[in-house]
């Protein structure tokens, strides 16, 4: 292999300074060692990369048109070498996120970005999991972090921090049996609620619920958000899903948020980023957290 992690540098520090003393100098060489590197390659290569007819070498096209990939082949190395450090120190050799489905639309993604800008080597996982199997997959040691909303109570086990906020609206069709058989003017009641059918994004375990969000007697279940906007689009059922979510099929006149006669309809929830405290946080999930917090 005529291009390797020592003739590289060298390559492109005569491209870069112009001469084989001044290349010496920037790499902490003599110059008969960047000379000698230099034709070894150029034997290698069966090319002329350099024209020594003058004062100086000159690049020949043949080095010119390697260049780019040579400055790729650096960049690379660099990379290679900051992430081998990087898991020397501890950086995890994968991070998983799992997300609450109705957080998807959520700003989480511009701090991956910046995490890939610290990371660029990092592989990342995002998963999206309804709430109670995203934190399930956290405390198994699947994701090392978890996107959800506020639990009705805090675990001993988990580390927190508030990101941001989302609210919560119940939604319809306009086309629902319930809001067709109502009198103009009037208003639902809890017991519109009761009687008809709701669509509820819940963990694949029948067992597990949310008592906040779950009160009809009839209730389909879905994992997914968007499931749940498309039954509820459907005109299959009511639901809770996020007014960032469904406001521009409200604005399209597809949904309405349902106006009751006894209470408000909008349940704004604190969005936190969870960690587990029984398993030490790396590198990548500490900065990941900076990110978020940082906005």
């Amino acid at each position: 292999m005529a291009f390797t992690a020592d003739n590289v540098p060298v390559f492109l520090a005569v491209l870069d300074h112009g001469s084989f003393s001044a290349a010496a100098r920037a790499l902490g060489r003599v110059p008969s060692a960047v000379s000698m590197a230099m034709a070894h390659l150029e034997a290698e290569l069966g090319l002329t990369l350099f024209d020594r007819s003058g004062r100086e070498p000159r690049p020949t096209q043949a080095a010119l048109s390697l260049a780019p990939q040579a400055r790729a082949l650096a960049a690379q190395a660099r990379q290679l070498q900051a992430h081998a450090l990087a898991l020397s120190q501890g950086l995890e050799t994968r991070l998983t996120l799992a997300i609450a489905p109705e957080l998807l639309t959520a700003p989480w993604s511009h701090a991956l970005q910046g995490l890939a800008q610290d990371y660029p080597l990092l592989e990342v996982e995002v998963l999206a999991a309804p709430q109670a199997d995203a934190l399930a997959m956290l405390h198994s040691g699947r994701a090392q972090l978890a996107l959800v909303f506020e639990r009705p109570s805090l675990d001993g086990r988990e580390g927190f921090q508030e990101i941001g906020a989302e609210t919560l609206v119940l939604v319809m069709a306009p086309g629902h049996p319930a809001l067709q058989a109502m009198a103009p003017g009037e208003k639902l009641c809890e017991h519109h609620l009761i009687d008809n059918r709701q669509i509820v994004v819940a963990g694949r375990d029948p067992a597990q619920g949310d008592s906040r969000f779950e009160f009809a007697r009839h209730r389909w279940r879905t994992d997914n958000a968007l499931a749940a906007l498309s039954l509820i689009l459907a005109g299959v059922g009511f639901g809770w899903l996020p007014r960032s979510l469904v406001q521009p099929h409200v604005a399209a006149g597809r949904l309405v948020e349902m106006a009751f006669e006894n209470l408000s309809n909008g349940n704004t929830l604190w969005v936190d980023l969870v960690w587990s405290k029984e398993r030490p946080m790396g590198p990548a999930a500490r900065r990941f957290v900076a990110l978020m917090q940082s906005g």
